[in-house]
């Protein structure tokens, strides 16, 4: 098995005023040549939105687009005729670009700041028809047990669609509980992000918004040592 340790403290930061963005891989003005993807992950960020801020207009093409708010609300409209969405905590988002869109995304809530994950995933097919869909997701049927949020647009497996032999799903676990997580493939890796909490993988403690990317393996143990959430982001290599 290996392994890779990304530790909160060693992501990318920038403060924008209305954005405060960490990111995990080069992104924007944040470089680091060893982070730039984890097989099929591109982009991993960590974003806080201000009140009615956001994100104008902008384009994007052949990316698997997706976002997990974790508190608050995000609203989105693009030009394949979607006209202000909103995307709760509790759901997630995906879009797959293909041959070219353009889209924007704001905080929808005048009072609360928006704190969300945005994944980007090279897709494994080119310039195909753009597409939008949400899903909300019960936090109850991931307490102790893997929840699928998103798999592959080629399999009947539940949750949201992409054009990727990909599989993100979260769990939440206990204290001082144990979970093996058992990959797609040995040709593939994943990324675990601990949201909160705290937990040990291949005898690495990760924090709270510390990660570790886990291939050459079909299994691997998690141990809680306190209530944890975490994020998984199965990917091929």
């Amino acid at each position: 098995m290996k392994t890779i340790i990304h530790k909160a403290t060693d992501r990318g930061y920038a403060n924008h005023g209305w954005l405060q963005a960490n990111h995990s891989f080069s992104f924007a003005q944040f470089y680091n040549p060893d982070k730039i993807q984890f097989g099929a992950l591109r982009v991993l960020n960590d974003d806080v939105i201000a009140p009615s801020m956001g994100f104008s207009t902008h384009p994007h093409d052949n990316m698997e687009i997706i976002t997990i708010p974790l508190k608050g609300t995000l609203k989105h409209r693009d030009s394949m005729g979607n006209t202000w969405e909103t995307i709760e905590a509790g759901e997630v988002q995906v879009m797959s670009a293909g041959s070219g869109l353009m889209h924007s995304e704001m905080n929808a809530k005048t009072d609360e700041y928006l704190s969300l994950f945005q994944i980007w995933i090279l897709p494994n097919k080119q310039n195909v028809e753009p597409r939008y869909d949400q899903q909300f997701f019960k936090a109850e049927d991931r307490k102790g047990q893997l929840q699928t949020l998103v798999s592959s647009i080629d399999n009947q497996e539940e949750g949201l669609k992409i054009h990727q032999d990909a599989k993100i799903s979260r769990i939440d676990l206990d204290e001082a509980s144990t979970f093996t997580y058992t990959s797609l493939s040995e040709k593939h890796g994943t990324y675990v992000m601990n949201i909160t909490g705290e937990v040990s993988i291949d005898n690495n403690v990760l924090e709270s918004r510390d990660a570790i990317g886990v291939s050459n393996t079909t299994e691997f143990s998690i141990q809680s040592i306190t209530p944890s959430q975490l994020l998984f982001i199965e990917v091929p290599m």
